[in-house]
């Protein structure tokens, strides 16, 4: 017998009314290794990574029923899960820099992020988290995802040129806040 595979979206909504388990369980198939990737390129480390993995899809578990199909699945999973990681690395960062001593400080004070393919990375993602969701979320289908403009309208109900200048817009405000941040130090 062949199995049928639904859509993103019909299995969001047989787990919404429903709570089916199998409903759910497909959705975690289908992208437990993307995110799991998502995570291990925001963390560099296997395991954490997967820790991330099952909190976050927990986190969906308990907050799917929030859903409102406004963007795709895929979309706001990956959204929730670069959020996740980037709160948990913050959340890291501040509870860990409470405890360096002042040598170590000054030791890591001494590294120049822009040195490093990684640390250009990790200054990117700490300016991407200062911007509002919804530009992100444009600037990672584009980049990310590889969608063309077109399919990003129709993605998020925008017109083509809306959705080109918030890309501007956003592209000109990460410039900005990055040159701000890190090069007017």
């Amino acid at each position: 017998m062949k199995k049928i595979k639904l859509a993103d979206e019909q299995l969001v909504r047989s787990f919404q009314h429903t709570n089916s388990a199998d409903s759910f369980e497909a959705l975690y198939s289908r992208y437990v290794s993307k995110v799991y990737q998502k995570c291990l390129s925001i963390t560099k480390d296997s395991e954490v990574a997967q820790d991330y993995t099952q909190d976050i899809f927990l986190k969906v578990f308990n907050k799917l029923d929030t859903f409102q199909n406004q963007s795709s699945f895929s979309t706001w999973l990956y959204a929730v899960a670069h959020h996740y990681c980037l709160d948990q690395i913050r959340l890291g960062k501040r509870l860990s820099t409470e405890l360096l001593s002042d040598d170590l400080t000054h030791s890591v004070a001494e590294v120049d992020l822009h040195d490093t393919v990684e640390g250009r990375m990790r200054i990117l993602e700490s300016v991407l988290g200062e911007l509002p969701e919804d530009e992100v979320t444009l600037l990672r289908l584009k980049h990310e995802h590889g969608l063309s403009i077109q399919a990003i309208s129709q993605q998020v109900n925008l017109s083509e040129s809306a959705v080109e200048m918030r890309l501007k817009r956003t592209r000109d405000k990460v410039q900005r806040l990055y040159a701000d941040r890190f090069l007017n130090e």
